[in-house]
């Protein structure tokens, strides 16, 4: 993140303080942040799991449908929200760092900031039981 993008830096902060799983990616395509919320549904904090690339979340968190099939990361919401800017939502599954398997919703969106600058992506993310 630089120094410019005072955007992302409100924002990491405001979703600090929320509840509701957020996740954020940047322009470059690199995972800049996730909560408290979303650390307990991906299996580490934060802090411990750091910076990683798009390109390895799906490997990392080992996405796939519903049915059990792989889910590629050109599919993930985050990844449409980032690359075509457009949001989307999708149900999904994934086996967090902590070895559980999850199933959830999530809604993702670009983040445009002012003079049209691309800032990157935010994801948020629900748990569900069942189809």
């Amino acid at each position: 993140m630089s120094h410019q993008d005072v955007e992302l830096i409100l924002l990491r902060q405001l979703a600090s303080y929320l509840t509701m799983p957020i996740f954020i990616v940047g322009a470059d395509e690199r995972l800049l942040f996730y909560n408290e919320a979303a650390g307990k549904l991906l299996g580490r904090r934060y802090d411990e799991a750091g910076e990683m690339l798009l390109e390895e979340l799906s490997a990392t968190f080992q996405t796939s449908e519903e049915d059990g099939s792989p889910l590629p990361i050109d599919a993930l919401p985050i990844s449409i929200a980032l690359r075509e800017r457009r949001p989307t939502h999708r149900r999904f599954n994934y086996r967090a760092l902590d070895g559980v398997r999850r199933s959830v919703e999530a809604t993702a969106f670009p983040l445009e900031g002012q003079a049209g600058r691309h800032l990157g992506a935010v994801a948020i993310f629900w748990e569900f039981d069942g189809p």
